[in-house]
């Protein structure tokens, strides 16, 4: 089930690689290929390469690798059908899919987000210009949110009246309802879901809006928040305000804030933090919590004290088990919001988030504070119960640190609190992140001339393939990588093919220029062959009269080898060697045998 390849291969076909990498990382042109900061790990050289003829790309620092498909999963984190479908968006390409079925469902999709699409802009547009919306401009500006704010998150203006954008809009029964921008009333009339309230759009993590979160404008009644409803498009338990925006400072950041108002995602990036996000009207999930893993390692909740504190601490540990996420806690000054301590003091903001404290510390310290320990008895019970909240961790190792802490604080012997917390649990253990390291760039990786050979017979294909013969490779992985691309026009049906040891090889090669002229590849290659020729006579010429018999031989051979260095002789040279070469019986590249068999 999917698309049809043929519409995934013209996908390919008719992106423009560089075009699309350069939304995410500058390139510059070196030679046949472009170069630039590898997007997917930090470094400072740059060992990116991009060779834009045949749609590649690959990291030689970290690895990775692959076509314009493959970036966008990565840098978008979508998967393989919602990669080919930005692409084929992108370039005004209508998909097929191979089941019915699927194709509806997706081009049903797309029919509701772009009538969600033109609600946004409808809003918005009411919001900028409309007389009816003078309140809510100043509802706006009171919190800090001036005119570049309200068009960079496209925030708009629900009108007070029932049917306005339905009417505006036109749009048929079915997608006014599943789109969540509306509903039929007992009289069977399109009525607008959203009336009289300010509205922040909510876009998925590829930037397709999906749905509005709604607030009352202060001194009206009814509830302060109202979001859309479920659809096929908009799930509020997987969804978060902000990502499509952070997604890449998280990346960059290894650590996404995560907070519970709109307006707190505008003001984290106001003061300089902008990989904040913020769940839509629902607690954090698992959800939530499994899509932030995929950007980043560290969770910083940036919730008010209470909040924060009355999380379910079990499923939190949970899910640092589950998904190899660190979840800290931003202590904010108390009645403060992060929107309104960005617009007081956007420094003190940034200082919260710096010291973010790990989840279970700031619930031991939260505990400890608030208990008096002035007396013996105090201290003890202030203990006890910074202990009960210690043992609902499930790593013994870090339960004991926090003994250590507590024993410290209160003043109390630590193995007599170790008996109190301890319990049979299983060790958790945790995967250390992978170390990638930078590499030296594509032109310093290539050093034998057989990887030379393999890149010209990419680039120069008409030139060199003449001069190469087998024997010339006694790397057995360089000779299949010969052999692959002698056996393919076009590399990437070579790179298609071939096994995963050398589609590996030749993703190297076809991503990393040759400066070399052919000549001199073939003269190196010659060089070796001729060395490994001597060496296997030598061996096997274990007899006065054999050494004899092979001793004209061997002259000649080092005589056309002192001759490669001649530039008036050189071809000459190389093509009798060469044809030589070709006259061995059974010469394998890897094992020489004797020149006599």
């Amino acid at each position: 089930m999917g698309i049809l390849d043929e519409d995934v291969q013209r996908v390919r076909e008719v992106t423009d690689i560089v075009a699309v990498m350069t939304e995410h990382v500058q390139l510059k042109r070196v030679g046949r290929r472009w170069q630039g900061l590898c997007p997917f790990h930090q470094e400072k050289t740059p060992s990116f390469s991009v060779n834009s003829e045949l749609g590649l790309y690959r990291c030689f620092g970290c690895g990775a690798k692959g076509d314009v498909i493959t970036f966008v999963r990565e840098i978008e984190h979508l998967d393989f059908p919602g990669a080919v479908e930005h692409l084929a968006a992108k370039a005004g390409m209508t998909l097929r899919y191979t089941d019915r079925n699927e194709g509806e469902a997706r081009r049903r999709k797309g029919v509701l987000i772009d009538a969600v699409a033109r609600a946004v802009d409808w809003y918005h547009e009411r919001l900028l210009s409309s007389p009816d919306a003078g309140p809510a401009r100043g509802y706006l500006r009171d919190r800090g949110l001036d005119g570049e704010a309200v068009r960079a998150y496209k925030i708009g203006w629900a009108p007070d009246s029932y049917d306005s954008l339905a009417r505006a809009l036109r749009l048929p029964d079915s997608e006014l309802v599943d789109s969540g921008l509306g509903f039929l009333n007992s009289r069977n009339s399109q009525t607008d879901f959203f009336r009289g309230r300010v509205l922040f759009p909510i876009f998925d993590v590829s930037g397709d809006p999906v749905g509005f979160g709604g607030r009352i404008l202060p001194g009206r009644t009814g509830p302060k928040y109202k979001n859309s409803t479920e659809s096929r498009i908009y799930a509020k338990s997987k969804l978060l305000y902000g990502l499509n925006w952070a997604k890449a400072t998280i990346v960059t950041e290894d650590e996404a804030i995560v907070c519970e108002g709109y307006t707190d995602v505008i003001g984290f990036a106001s003061a300089g933090l902008r990989h904040a996000v913020a769940t839509c009207g629902t607690a954090l999930t698992e959800d939530h919590v499994r899509s932030l893993k995929s950007f980043a390692r560290r969770v910083v909740l940036a919730f008010d004290a209470d909040t924060a504190g009355q999380s379910a601490a079990d499923r939190f540990y949970e899910w640092e088990r589950k998904y190899e996420v660190d979840v800290a806690v931003a202590v904010l000054p108390g009645g403060v919001d992060p929107a309104d301590l960005a617009r007081s003091d956007p420094e003190r903001l940034r200082e919260v988030v710096n010291g973010a404290v790990p989840f279970l510390g700031f619930r031991v310290n939260r505990t400890l504070d608030s208990l008096p320990m002035g007396t013996p008895e105090q201290r003890a019970r202030a203990a006890e119960a910074a202990l009960a909240v210690i043992a609902e961790h499930p790593s013994d190792l870090v339960r004991d640190q926090y003994v250590m802490e507590v024993a410290s604080r209160t003043r109390l012997d630590p193995n007599s609190l170790r008996s109190r917390v301890d319990r049979p649990r299983a060790v958790t253990t945790r995967r250390a992140p992978p170390q990638r390291q930078s590499a030296p760039m594509a032109s310093s990786w290539a050093e034998s001339p057989e990887t030379e050979a393999l890149r010209l017979l990419v680039e120069q294909r008409d030139e060199i393939s003449p001069w190469l013969h087998e024997s010339l490779f006694a790397d057995p992985l360089n000779l299949d990588a010969y052999q692959t691309l002698l056996a393919h026009h076009d590399p990437r049906d070579a790179l298609a093919s071939a096994d995963d040891a050398t589609a590996d090889l030749l993703g190297k090669v076809l991503l990393a220029d040759s400066d070399a002229e052919p000549m001199d590849v073939v003269e190196r290659l010659l060089q070796e062959a001729v060395r490994r020729a001597l060496t296997q006579i030598e061996m096997s010429t274990r007899e006065p009269d054999q050494a004899l018999a092979m001793a004209k031989e061997v002259a000649w051979l080092k005589l056309r080898r002192e001759e490669l260095d001649d530039p008036v002789r050189r071809v000459e040279a190389a093509e009798a060697l060469l044809a030589w070469l070709l006259q061995q019986p059974g010469s394998n590249p890897t094992e020489p045998r004797g020149l006599d068999e």
